[in-house]
């Protein structure tokens, strides 16, 4: 199956690792025949506050402009990649901002009707997420666990991800080497995209 894929980049430096591993998994998802998107949060401005604009659209189904551009996107793709660095162990402001802004209450649940179902039709959810720590130690402490639990079970578990996939890049600040590594697998995380499920999980 061919997709349209969306890639959410959370990083204010252009030249930085997060950068470059959104860069190679598009590449590698466009080798695999995909069209793909770049969604760059901080290069385009994107304001991640959660303001009363936003409340009232709740109320009145009308989303304000930029967070409206953002579910069009969302609503363009087959998969959605999130790229951001590992921040105090969870998601930075920004990717938190848009999460709370875009994926809102009318367009992506209804927690009042059923809670359980998303609002969206199925699609591919993936997480490649640069973190300095190693491996072990985020095993070892319940991290990752802690992480797969809030991302892909809790969160992103409501917005019609029906195949979702964690992938933590550890190791990032790492030697040439290791990161280079980690971009081969970047690469091959968007070359070997699966399709989205046909029911939700």
């Amino acid at each position: 199956m061919k997709m349209h894929v969306l890639t959410v980049l959370d990083h204010p430096n252009p030249e930085a690792f997060c950068a470059a591993v959104a860069r190679r998994f598009n590449a590698g998802a466009e080798a695999a025949g995909h069209t793909t998107e770049m969604a760059d949060l901080h290069s385009e401005g994107f304001d991640p506050r959660w303001s009363m604009a936003d409340v009232e659209a709740d109320d009145a189904s009308l989303a304000p402009p930029d967070v409206l551009r953002e579910q069009e996107r969302i609503t363009r793709a087959d998969a959605v990649c999130f790229v951001f660095p590992l921040f105090w162990w969870g998601m930075p402001a920004m990717t938190k901002g848009w999460v709370d802004r875009v994926w809102s209450w009318g367009w992506a649940y209804d927690q009042l009707a059923d809670p359980e179902v998303s609002l969206q039709r199925p699609r591919t959810g993936i997480f490649l997420i640069p973190a300095g720590a190693r491996s072990d130690e985020m095993s070892e402490m319940g991290y990752r666990t802690a992480l797969e639990t809030t991302l892909i079970k809790g969160t992103f578990g409501y917005f019609g991800f029906t195949n979702r996939k964690l992938a933590i890049l550890n190791g990032s600040k790492g030697s040439t080497s290791r990161r280079s590594a980690l971009l081969d697998k970047a690469y091959q995380s968007g070359f070997l995209l699966e399709p989205p499920l046909p029911a939700y999980s």
